[in-house]
C-alpha cells in the first residue's frame, strides 16, 4: 500500500491518479465528495470539528480494511495515519474540546492495532504560497473563506509530523518543484521517484 500526504491543495488526488494509471494499482480517494459535514465545518470549526474527524477516521479504517481485503497493491489519496495532524491542530486552536481529543486519539490507537503500516508513505510537501494558489484556482467555496492563518498552522503541523514519521518508508516531493497537472515531464520524474523508493523497499 502506497499512501500520498500533504496539506490541503498540495495535489494528493492529482498524484494518486497517476499513479494509479502508472503502477497498475487500485486507487482509494479521500472522502471529501460525499462528505456531508466538510461544507458545515469550514463555516463553524468548533461545532464540526469532532464529528467531522470522527467521520473521517471512520472512512480511512473502512478503506484499509478494504484495501487489505483486496489483497492487492493500492494507493490512497491521504489516510489513516496523517488523520491526527487535523485533529491535533483542531485541539490545540481551541476548536476541539480536550474530552473529544482524548476519545479521537483513543480511537485512533484502537484501530491502527488492527491494520498494517504502509509500504511507502509519500508527503507531498508544499508551502502556505503554493497550497493557497492551488485552493483557490480548485474554487472549492467552502475552502475560500478559511484564513491564512489557519493554513499555516496545518502547515506547521504537517512538518513536525513527518519530521517524526517513521512507520515506514518515506519519501518527501516538493509540490511547487512539479507541475503534474500540466507537465508530462514533471509526472514522469515523479513517477520515477516513487518507483526508486519502491524498489528501496524491496531491497530491505
Amino acid at each position: 500500500m502506497i499512501v500520498v500526504d500533504g496539506v490541503v491543495g498540495s495535489g494528493k488526488t492529482t498524484l494518486m491518479n497517476i499513479l494509479k494509471e502508472e503502477l497498475g494499482v487500485s486507487g482509494f480517494e479521500e472522502p471529501v465528495t460525499d462528505n456531508p459535514i466538510l461544507g458545515k465545518f469550514y463555516h463553524d470549526r468548533k461545532r464540526y470539528a469532532f464529528p467531522l474527524q470522527i467521520f473521517f477516521l471512520n472512512r480511512r479504517f473502512r478503506m484499509l480494511k478494504e484495501a487489505q481485503a483486496k489483497k492487492v497493491s493500492s494507493v490512497m489519496d491521504r489516510s489513516i495515519y496523517g488523520d491526527v495532524i487535523f485533529a491535533k491542530l483542531l485541539h490545540d486552536g481551541g476548536d476541539m474540546e480536550k474530552d473529544e481529543f482524548d476519545l479521537y486519539q483513543d480511537l485512533l490507537t484502537n484501530m491502527l492495532d488492527h491494520i498494517e503500516a504502509p509500504k511507502l508513505m509519500i508527503y507531498l510537501r508544499a508551502d502556505v504560497d503554493t497550497a493557497i494558489d492551488r485552493i483557490e484556482k480548485r474554487g472549492r467555496d467552502y475552502e475560500q473563506i478559511v484564513e491564512r492563518d489557519y493554513w499555516e498552522r496545518l502547515n506547521r503541523e504537517y512538518e513536525a509530523y513527518f519530521s517524526a514519521y517513521n512507520l515506514s518508508k518515506l519519501l518527501i516531493i516538493e509540490a511547487k518543484d512539479y507541475d503534474i497537472r500540466d507537465s508530462e515531464e514533471d509526472r514522469k520524474k515523479v513517477v520515477q521517484l516513487v518507483k526508486e523508493a519502491l524498489a528501496e523497499t524491496e531491497r530491505k
